[in-house]
């Protein structure tokens, strides 16, 4: 009877192989050097938070979901978003930090969902905040998608619309035909359209008491649609004439002043558009918010969202302190792209060249012809089992290695290597190290 262990993971966590590992890893440091570009700073939070801490917010179907155990005296939880540590973080560290305070989180969380095709239970969000004290203009609401667009811009996965509203307008709106007591309910219904349909939202908002009439008001107020400035027109007329809310009236001043900055960044119009069934479910958001589609690959859903919150820390202080953020849940869209065939893992190694010494009297030399390629900005590798020639270049073939710098007892003497291109049909050069390096950089 064997007492060996089946090697396998738990399902809901993502592990890749090194090409996919590769592929990911680029796409987290260009996101990242588009977060530093605009000046977000870098920070990490602890894995492990305090229960009491962690969950000071949480209810419903959040806490269902937490990693929660106990180890000695304390109660601890794994972070389910990157969010509640940043608002533990800002209310602790806050008179050393510098307002407004721009911070970019890329990091693992973990949730205990149901794992099913493109959910996982632990993943890597790539978050950015913008946090005020007391306050934030809204030209940060403008800030935040352009961001978004230099992201997907440089990602280069095809089209993109930044979908955008704002949590005032539908407030505002569903408050002035008689649900001012239900909104929170209606605007998670509304947010779930594009996943059930009208017939699907239509039997939600009745079941929380809306008549037939009010839904069918519901349904044409946020299907109202046309070129951006069409949109901001109809909801301007709107807040003249049928619409009198303060809240609503608010909302669309809001919306249009950040439209107004976004072209200030230089958006273009075909990269945004506003859709007024945009809610965006967490109850925190209070203003401008946002959802990010490919254009052609619709069905993979919001691929980047978020949106503005007035008071990020009131569970751990008294000062206000409103915040603007987006959260690009990259294990996910990095699994769906690969998926859809929308991206390919190509590259088995990072390194640019193979050295490979012959036999044991050259290593001495190929070692150190290794380190000048290295001090060259060279990615290198070095073979260094004892193998034939055959396998030796069928490792350089398979991790897709393009040059190999081979070294025999000839080329050492003469200072040489023979530099073999691995994609063009073999061409061998026979050259020095520094001319190698120039071919090589």
């Amino acid at each position: 009877m064997s007492d060996k262990v089946t090697p396998r993971i738990l399902q809901g966590f993502a592990e890749f192989l090194p090409k996919e590992q590769i592929l990911f890893n680029s796409i987290y440091d260009k996101i990242r050097n588009i977060y530093e570009k605009y000046g977000f700073l870098p920070i990490d939070t602890p894995t492990i938070e305090l229960s009491e801490v962690l969950l000071a917010k949480a209810g419903g179907e959040t806490e269902k979901q937490i990693y929660r155990f106990n180890k000695g005296d304390n109660d601890l939880s794994l972070r389910f978003d990157l969010t509640v540590p940043l608002a533990r973080y800002v209310a602790m560290h806050e008179p050393n930090l510098v307002f407004p305070f721009k911070r970019y989180h890329m990091s693992k969380v973990f949730r205990g969902e149901r794992p099913q095709k493109g959910r996982f239970r632990e993943f890597y969000q790539c978050d950015i905040d913008i946090i005020g004290a007391e306050e934030l203009p809204l030209v940060y609401d403008a800030e935040i998608p352009a961001v978004i667009c230099d992201v997907f811009k440089e990602i280069n996965i095809g089209d993109f619309t930044i979908r955008i509203n704002n949590r005032k307008i539908l407030g505002g709106f569903f408050s002035s035909i008689g649900l001012s007591d239900k909104i929170t309910d209606v605007l998670r219904i509304i947010d779930k359209l594009e996943k059930i349909g009208e017939d699907g939202v239509s039997k939600e908002l009745a079941a929380i008491g809306a008549d037939s009439e009010t839904i069918a008001k519901i349904l044409s107020f946020v299907s109202i649609s046309g070129t951006t400035d069409d949109i901001l027109a109809q909801l301007s007329a709107l807040a003249e004439s049928s619409v009198k809310d303060e809240m609503f009236a608010q909302g669309v001043s809001e919306l249009s002043e950040v439209v107004g900055y976004m072209r200030g960044f230089n958006i273009p119009d075909k990269n945004f558009a506003i859709d007024l069934t945009i809610a965006r479910g967490l109850d925190y958001y209070t203003g401008t918010v946002y959802e990010t589609v490919l254009n052609d690959y619709k069905k993979l859903g919001s691929v980047c969202s978020g949106g503005r919150y007035e008071n990020l820390t009131g569970y751990y202080t008294d000062k206000k302190m409103p915040g603007i953020g987006i959260s690009i849940g990259l294990t996910r869209l990095f699994s769906q792209l690969l998926d859809a065939g929308i991206i390919s893992a190509d590259n088995s190694s990072l390194a640019k060249v193979l050295v490979v010494p012959m036999d044991k009297t050259v290593l001495p030399f190929a070692l150190s012809t290794a380190s000048t390629f290295r001090a060259e900005g060279i990615a290198t590798d070095v073979y260094l089992c004892e193998k034939g020639m055959k396998q030796k270049m069928k490792y350089a073939d398979r991790l897709g290695i393009p040059y190999a710098a081979i070294i025999g007892e000839t080329e050492m003497q003469n200072g040489f290597i023979s530099l073999k291109n691995m994609r063009q049909g073999g061409e061998q050069l026979t050259l020095s190290v520094q001319e190698a390096v120039n071919i090589l950089k």
